[in-house]
């Protein structure tokens, strides 16, 4: 009845905002009643790579000099202090795993309809450590994958490939270093699951690509597989 919508309107609806904000996840600003998680504007104007209409494009060179890789792309370029850096802060620091369903969704619909996409056989989020895990609660990779799954409509594997490694995180460390700080940190658990597959290998960041280098490698020892790769952000050095 009307008394109890005007009720809700104008007191309880201003105190559940109040206690728990309806702000976009990107710039702060408070959400309109269609949006959801992060605001039109700023899903607007991410600053999108097209890596995926580009041949031979910036990730694809970096990693082919160190790995053996299919194609890679990377949903938009990390520009500190934009709105990705604190979507990607609020995902992994925050849990705010949501961040990373919609991004992922967005993403996939974004690269659904490229050719090398069709091949794909599997979506594989590079897995955390035991240790990681327990203290983040979560993946935050495997929130990016569990969106893109949903928009491609292709299956996701966590248990074939395991991190072996608790690393010190990347951030601040050289290429040499990170490439160190990567070695034997992933092992094949289950070569059976990927055995003439070709996996696309998902992560949230690119920077020097030692992680994800890391991971195809390992994966690359098992017959017949093949990997590609995808980014939520790509870091220009």
């Amino acid at each position: 009845n009307k008394p109890t919508m005007l009720l809700v309107e104008n007191y309880i609806k201003p105190i559940y905002h109040l206690l728990f904000p309806h702000v976009c996840n990107g710039c702060g600003t408070e959400l309109l009643s269609n949006e959801k998680t992060i605001c039109t504007t700023c899903l607007s104007f991410m600053p999108k790579t097209n890596f995926h209409l580009i041949i031979n494009n910036p990730m694809e060179q970096k990693m082919a000099v160190r790995t053996h890789i299919e194609n890679a792309t990377a949903y938009c370029y990390f520009n500190k202090g934009g709105a990705i850096q604190h979507l990607l802060h609020g995902l992994k620091y925050e849990r705010k795993q949501e961040i990373g369903h919609l991004l992922g969704r967005r993403f996939g619909k974004q690269i659904e309809d490229e050719r090398w996409l069709q091949d794909i056989d599997l979506l594989m989020p590079i897995p955390l450590s035991k240790q990681k895990l327990k203290a983040r609660g979560f993946n935050q990779s495997e929130s990016i994958t569990l969106g893109m799954a949903d928009a491609l409509n292709k299956p996701m594997d966590t248990a074939a490939v395991i991190r072996t490694k608790n690393t010190a995180s990347q951030t601040n460390k050289t290429r040499a270093e990170r490439i160190s700080n990567m070695t034997d940190a992933f092992l094949v658990a289950y070569p059976e699951f990927i055995r003439n597959k070709h996996i696309l290998l998902i992560d949230d960041v690119i920077t020097t690509g030692a992680t994800l280098e890391a991971c195809a490698d390992i994966i690359l020892k098992v017959p017949g597989t093949r990997v590609s790769m995808a980014t939520l952000a790509y870091a220009v050095e």
